[in-house]
């Protein structure tokens, strides 16, 4: 693989500038001679996560079909993860659930509660409350998921949709264990206040509620507001404890809005897009269309089990979080150092924007164009027509080697013109900030070199 077009492409993608990127990929993709097994594969897999950034989720999915179609690349898990996210985007529901399943089914996958969400939250769309429910609890109970609270309340919302509201009150009060933006936890408290309305505890409902509207920043929605009216009322009666459950009119999958959002898309995620998940899909054994069998019952069965599983675990989040803000600081820290060490080995490494070859390429497409977004300050204008000069306008260019340095370049090009043959020429560009711009163009003769 040519290295040198690959990291530029990747140095795009971390720009946002994925046009650029693209191209440079299916640059790096038709040089077949550098290829080495499962380049192909990786390539067309970035090739999709471009596609997928600019929500062209179509031509998303065939490049991560050929992508796995290298049997000499293996990442099945994150490429159907992408496919399902591409297909959610669509809104072609059940595409999207074969391909989750499918990454589900990849035990080298290392992120697999985020397949698990993604299902559970392209099920809740189609109303598939207790099938959701059990992809929730997945996600939650995955010890690699670094933030289970999206999964809790998620799962919460499918508990009220099945009438089940204890179980939705476990849920809620395990995700306020855990650090979440303020606005979601305002609605948190207020799908809290009416699963405890549900459960009969009105006392507790109409302290949620209020914590819910405390800083004023939140408003009750209609049926939230009937709810807080009952707990208010019933509390002035005296009546704050129920023997019974009372119905809530919170018995929908509209929760808190933080069910399945497309969105966040492939990529997301660089290869989580690896953002790329694919579909020369080789099934799992026993990959079915219901690989969690009856996943009613498991989803009823297994509740109380897992409650307290997850109690557990929220005790253990606890002690981690202690000292929280140092090692929040100290890890910004860290990022901040990291980056800028990076930055300066890709500066060393002659990475650079506008690149080299796109500055060349310049030189060739604009012949009568604005010299100073091409050539380097200190050259002469005289020094600049004579360099012209030797420009074919329109040729056909390839650049045949770039030889990067940290403050000097040289690149090395071929202009075809048609029946008159090839121009070798040799380029030679110095820093200009961060990109690159042309202080030499000379004729370059193999013979003589």
């Amino acid at each position: 693989m040519n290295k040198d077009l690959f990291h530029q492409a990747n140095m795009m993608v971390m720009a946002g500038d994925y046009e650029t990127a693209l191209r440079l990929y299916q640059a790096t993709l038709s040089d077949d001679e550098s290829l080495e097994p499962g380049d192909k594969g990786l390539l067309h897999h970035r090739i999709g996560n471009c596609y997928t950034k600019m929500k062209r989720y179509d031509e998303a999915i065939d490049w991560y079909n050929q992508a796995s179609a290298d049997t000499d690349y293996d990442a099945c898990g994150s490429l159907n993860y992408n496919i399902g996210m591409a297909y959610a985007a669509l809104r072609d529901y059940t595409n999207a659930v074969k391909h989750f399943e499918i990454s589900i089914s990849d035990r080298d996958y290392k992120k697999v509660y985020k397949a698990h969400l993604a299902l559970g939250n392209v099920l809740l769309k189609m109303g598939k409350s207790a099938e959701a429910g059990v992809e929730f609890r997945e996600a939650a109970l995955d010890e690699a998921n670094p933030d289970p609270t999206k999964a809790l309340l998620n799962l919460g919302v499918c508990f009220m949709a099945l009438d089940r509201p204890a179980d939705a009150v476990a849920s809620y009060e395990s995700a306020l264990q855990f650090d979440m933006k303020q606005n979601v936890r305002n609605k948190l408290y207020a799908s809290l206040g009416q699963a405890y309305v549900a459960c009969g505890q009105m006392q507790k409902a109409v302290e949620s509620f209020e914590q819910s509207i405390a800083d004023r920043t939140y408003f009750l929605s209609s049926s939230a507001t009937v709810d807080y009216q009952r707990a208010v009322a019933a509390v002035s009666q005296g009546t704050a404890e129920t023997t019974q459950a009372i119905p809530s009119l919170a018995n929908d999958t509209s929760g808190l809005d933080v069910s399945v959002s497309t969105n966040d898309a492939p990529g997301a995620h660089q290869d989580e897009q690896k953002a790329a998940d694919n579909d020369n899909y080789y099934y799992a054994d026993a990959y079915d269309n219901a690989p969690y069998g009856d996943s009613e019952e498991r989803f009823f069965n297994a509740t109380d089990e897992e409650l307290e599983r997850w109690s557990r675990g929220v005790v253990k989040q606890d002690r981690k979080r202690r000292g929280v803000g140092l090692k929040i600081l100290i890890a910004f820290m860290v990022v901040i150092l990291l980056a800028l060490a990076g930055g300066v080995v890709l500066y060393l490494q002659g990475y650079g924007y506008p690149t080299q070859q796109q500055t060349v390429e310049k030189l060739f497409t604009n012949t009568n164009g604005n010299d100073t977004q091409v050539f380097h300050p200190r050259v002469k204008e005289a020094d600049i027509k004579n360099m012209k000069s030797l420009i074919t306008p329109n040729a056909n260019v390839s650049i045949d080697k770039v030889a990067a340095g940290a403050s000097i370049s040289k690149v090395f090009v071929t202009a075809s013109e048609g029946e008159s043959g090839a121009i070798r020429y040799q380029i030679t560009l110095a820093r200009d900030l961060v990109g690159w711009k042309i202080t030499n163009v000379e004729l370059y003769f193999a013979s003589r070199n």
